[in-house]
């Protein structure tokens, strides 16, 4: 028996009709329509608001009587380090004599608001030094990295300079600059410790942070100036506009190590004379031949210190985290 074309198409029509259009959407109708309305109907409430399951929430209060917990013993444990620590301090042998000698309150507070006015002298030096160094140390990095045989003479002297402040001891190149410079009279020289004892701490410093700036330099890879390099850009402006700001922004964490080395080296500007914390707690230490006030010029630097070290450390986690994300070159 010979089957149409139009009668095979109505068989296979009615057949797909009978098992699909008519038992799978029932099926899924009653299944997927029915069941798993009802169940996000009891999920959601009915509504758009999320209902965390109970695993969910078993999870987080787990999450949240483990963190009290180890806040808990935490606090315990310091708590006992410290009482222990204390005990083992006011019990040692000499430790009245070592109060009198170091830890006098009366001497404290006489000797707190003079080494704070001292303390002005450092910050405005940190300050002004800091930005000097700065400079000179990006001058001599770039000078370190020009090429060409015509800049061999600049780059000889830029290494020499670093090599021989960052071998000569930062004591004796102040005593070099804040005592023997004056004693040349010379005429229209200052003879003012406070410039003599910056200058001497800016040389010292542009050696160091130029060796900072040539490493981050040195690190941008060759590409990054070949291909500014074929966009039409200058060397001078391949230099300026690609290779510094990634040199410069990967250094930021040693710039600012150094940064924290060179404030607490200004105090040593009071070998020269200038009033600083330091110098104005030698004065009241030579006056009573107590010892608080450098405990006191010391706590200071180092409440002037901590905020610089933990920021410090925050910059440099913060671009860890972003070379690791892939969000700097």
């Amino acid at each position: 028996m010979t089957v149409t074309k139009e009668e095979s198409g109505q068989e296979d029509a009615d057949d797909r009709g009978d098992t699909s259009g008519g038992g799978d959407a029932d099926d899924m109708g009653d299944m997927s329509g029915g069941g798993d309305a009802d169940d996000r109907g009891d999920m959601s409430g009915g509504g758009d608001a999320y209902v965390p399951s109970l695993r969910r929430i078993e999870r987080e209060r787990y999450k949240r009587t483990r963190a009290r917990r180890a806040t808990a013993i935490a606090a315990l444990s310091t708590l006992i380090t410290g009482v222990v620590l204390y005990l083992v301090v006011v019990g040692a042998p000499g430790w009245p004599r070592t109060k009198e000698t170091f830890f006098d309150a009366q001497y404290a507070r006489e000797a707190l608001p003079k080494v704070l006015e001292g303390l002005w002298l450092n910050i405005r030096l940190l300050l002004v030094c800091g930005a000097a160094v700065l400079v000179l140390g990006m001058l001599i990095a770039i000078a370190r990295t020009l090429r060409g045989p015509v800049f061999f003479p600049l780059r000889a002297l830029a290494a020499a300079y670093t090599d021989f402040f960052r071998g000569l001891p930062l004591i004796i190149n102040l005593m070099i600059v804040v005592l023997g410079v004056p004693a040349l009279r010379l005429q229209g020289v200052t003879v003012d410790p406070v410039l003599l004892g910056g200058t001497a701490l800016t040389l010292t410093y542009s050696a160091y942070v130029a060796e900072v700036f040539r490493a981050g330099i040195e690190s941008v890879h060759p590409s990054q100036r070949a291909a500014a390099r074929s966009l039409g850009l200058t060397n001078r402006q391949a230099l300026r506009h690609v290779v510094l700001p990634q040199a410069v922004r990967r250094q930021v964490p040693p710039l600012l190590n150094d940064l924290v080395s060179l404030q607490k080296d200004t105090g040593l500007v009071s070998i020269g004379g200038a009033v600083d914390a330091v110098r104005a707690a030698d004065i009241i230490v030579g006056r009573s031949l107590n010892y608080t006030p450098y405990i006191v010029a010391g706590l200071l630097f180092v409440a002037l210190t901590i905020p610089m070290t933990r920021f410090t450390d925050w910059v440099t986690a913060r671009m860890d985290r972003q070379r690791a994300q892939g969000g700097t070159l």
